[in-house]
């Protein structure tokens, strides 16, 4: 029974002997050297506490609200393409994980089922991500599908101008199911004046520009009335080489200036690390590679199940920092500190038995 695994550990091992290895290649991979995957997992190892004590925390409360829904924790579910590959319920599945637990998913434009039957599976607002795939005409439709199916916020990720080189599904000879070809005519297509087009056709919906990594991109971002700024480096899974996207989150947070909110996902493992995130100055934070393997793991219970844990992971820190609300982290909870392990997709669990070890 899924339940009864007490760490996303746990449901880690579960999710890798049921996967394929070109599938799970995909989910726990990143680009070329994997330097900025790692990077992402270096960033949140180099952050230390500084808890405060002496203060009364019988009641904890993670709930934040973001985008006028109340969520339960800080914490959605990225975007992720082609989930099919982890499960056969596929986004349905993340869609009914996160409307029973009470947060946000984002809806992938490169998943199954269609946006329209994510959008009808549980009762939860959902956000829906767009890739660019066509011209205006096409664009606009999927818009208008978009705000006809109730979606709570379009959001347009940035940084996929070019597919990369993930070299361990190729290795795999694991080949993605989404579309390069339109990738390479699109996609590269997207600018600031695009944007504002997009933002213009939304009509109101809040837009999410998923891919900032820069002072510069978060400025011009505020500039072009982006609601949520998403610090992102796509998981590590695009250009390698970069900052972690903890590493950029003062500058983004100084050139944001509070005119928008800011999401922050890459390297997001624990409960602690959410606090991290909060503290120094994210709204939410995003899980991608933990959806997937919750997924796979268990389907919609697994996807559930990865988010239970991290909210008990949460609860506790917030706990042994002397916080009773979300809102009330901030700078001073943190400092600079150094790393104590080496950096991968697993580094945060370092207590693995020999024998147990992915």
């Amino acid at each position: 029974m899924i339940d009864d695994l007490v760490s996303n550990e746990e449901i880690i091992q579960l999710a890798r002997r049921k996967l394929a290895q070109g599938n799970w290649d995909y989910a726990t991979g990143g680009s070329e050297s994997e330097t900025t995957m790692r990077r992402n997992r270096l960033a949140f190892d180099r952050i230390a506490f500084r808890p405060r004590v002496c203060i009364d925390v019988t009641n904890i409360d993670p709930s934040t609200t973001f985008l006028g829904t109340k969520l339960r924790m800080p914490v959605m579910l990225a975007p992720l393409g082609s989930m099919q590959t982890f499960h056969p319920e596929a986004a349905a599945g993340g869609a009914k994980a996160a409307s029973e637990f009470g947060t946000f998913q984002v809806v992938s434009s490169v998943t199954q089922p269609s946006l329209e039957e994510t959008a009808a599976t549980g009762d939860f607002p959902k956000i829906f991500q767009m890739y660019i795939e066509g011209d205006w005409d096409w664009i606009a439709d999927l818009i208008g599908r978009v705000k006809r199916a109730g979606y709570a916020a379009l959001c347009v990720t940035a940084d996929t101008s070019h597919y990369s080189r993930r070299e361990r599904p190729l290795l795999s000879r694991w080949r993605p199911r989404v579309r390069l070809a339109d990738y390479a005519l699109w996609q590269k297509k997207l600018t600031w004046e695009l944007l504002d087009r997009i933002k213009d056709e939304a009509d109101g919906l809040p837009i999410m520009l998923k891919g900032v990594a820069t002072a510069e991109d978060a400025a011009l971002s505020v500039e072009h009335g982006v609601d949520v700024v998403w610090v992102s480096n796509h998981g590590g899974r695009q250009l390698d080489h970069c900052q972690g996207t903890m590493e950029v989150m003062g500058e983004v947070m100084d050139a944001v200036d509070g005119k928008a909110d800011v999401v922050v996902d890459g390297g997001v493992l624990r409960g602690s690390d959410v606090a991290k995130a909060i503290a120094m100055g994210a709204k939410a934070v995003a899980i991608g590679k933990l959806e997937a393997w919750g997924l796979a793991a268990d389907g919609a219970d697994g996807v559930r199940r990865v988010l239970e844990i991290l909210e008990e992971e949460l609860i506790i820190a917030m706990a042994l920092l002397g916080v009773t609300e979300i809102g009330h982290l901030g700078p001073s909870y943190v400092c600079e500190a150094e790393a104590v392990v080496a950096p991968h997709e697993m580094s945060a669990w370092v207590n693995k038995p020999v024998d147990r070890i992915l």
